[in-house]
């Protein structure tokens, strides 16, 4: 858990002015106390990638909501395949196979094809 003295500490070509208008636009959601802002891990990732993409990438300020928005249904998308992933190698191989061959019908994982 950082604050946001520490963000800056980290993060020293931002300003704390600069990562706190990103909290109050909702682009990093870190937590708070009575102490002030508590960021996380996971805010300090999405610090360091709002900082890449406004920076390095060149990513306009009034297109970040709509590219945050993109990369949050990537992020969400990989977390849910691989959860479906892990659900179907708990299947037996004749569901496993069944599965790739609605997901891929012109391989046929019957003829031993890698990975089945």
């Amino acid at each position: 858990m950082m604050d946001i003295i520490t963000i800056a500490a980290l993060f020293p070509d931002l300003t704390q002015v600069e990562v706190i208008s990103w909290v109050e636009r909702g682009w990093v959601s870190p937590d708070t106390n009575e102490g002030g802002l508590v960021f996380r891990d996971i805010d300090v990732a999405r610090v360091r990638l709002i900082r890449d993409l406004r920076q390095s990438m060149d990513v306009a300020e009034d297109a970040m909501p709509l590219v945050l928005s993109l990369l949050d249904q990537v992020y969400e998308l990989r977390s849910r395949l691989k959860s479906v992933l892990r659900a179907v190698e708990t299947q037996p191989r004749d569901v496993q196979r069944a599965v790739l061959a609605a997901i891929e019908p012109s391989v046929d994982y019957d003829r031993g094809a890698a990975g089945v």
